[in-house]
């Protein structure tokens, strides 16, 4: 059970809340119709994470309005995947963010106080992972956890994976980004006892078909334990792993 609904039944137990007032928190308007969108209310209560704002193909205007009915709603920290410094700055305007470039991540809030049981590390084949691993390292941070980032360890000089066992072996969650062939993930889940979330990027020469060769790579490992998100999801990785890392 998520932590808000949790709560409200406690403080109904203590006797600090009311029956009446805790149908109300529980019964209120599940989403708020703003025209252009149907802002979730009731996504915490349901699977224990706020509504994510996805960027991509959304006005400034569209976010700050989304943001707006989100804040009116008690959200303390609202993260907004993909979207463009000029976006930022637009939100910025209207409501206080930080910007990170390299993720192109927007956060209104701070980030919280970690509260998951261990650590996520996350790690790249190469440098031009990191925009993806950047979206999934922040995601998992906003979401409350503790991130270690290991960058640019990949096949091509196995040595440099291997300097850092100690991360690797003592993660509860592992998120093993590549693009080229894919093959960190394998490498990685047949190392460490803890599940391997693989992420394909669309880095690449022209066979890599833009992520789909580390995509069926990664499919194909034959390391237990490691599962696979969608190209270039680095948002979708580290919501997982958050996950995990909570339980």
């Amino acid at each position: 059970m998520n932590n808000e609904t949790r709560q409200i039944l406690e403080a109904v137990q203590s006797g600090n809340m009311s029956v009446d007032d805790a149908l109300l928190k529980l019964k209120m308007e599940p989403y708020t119709d703003i025209g252009f969108a149907k802002v979730d209310n009731h996504r915490k209560i349901r699977q224990g994470i706020p509504e994510v704002i996805y960027g991509a193909g959304k006005t400034a205007e569209q976010i700050t309005g989304i943001v707006d009915i989100m804040k009116k709603n008690g959200q303390k920290q609202i993260l907004i995947t993909r979207i463009s410094l000029d976006t930022a700055e637009s939100i910025n305007k209207i409501h206080s963010l930080t910007y990170y470039k390299d993720a192109g991540i927007g956060l209104v809030g701070e980030i919280p106080n970690p509260d998951g049981i261990g650590n996520i590390v996350v790690a790249t084949a190469g440098t031009s992972d990191i925009p993806v691993a950047e979206e999934a390292a922040l995601t998992a941070e906003a979401l409350g956890n503790v991130v270690t980032r290991i960058y640019d360890v990949g096949v091509a000089g196995l040595h440099r994976l291997l300097s850092h066992k100690e991360e690797l072996m003592s993660a509860s969650v592992i998120i093993a980004i590549a693009g080229m062939e894919g093959a960190l993930a394998s490498v990685i889940g047949g190392l460490v006892d803890c599940p391997v979330i693989a992420v394909p990027t669309s880095v690449g020469y022209g066979a890599s078909f833009n992520g789909l060769s580390a995509l069926l790579s990664m499919l194909n490992s034959c390391a237990s334990g490691v599962s696979v998100v969608n190209i270039d999801n680095g948002f979708g990785a580290g919501y997982l792993a958050s996950m995990i890392n909570h339980r």
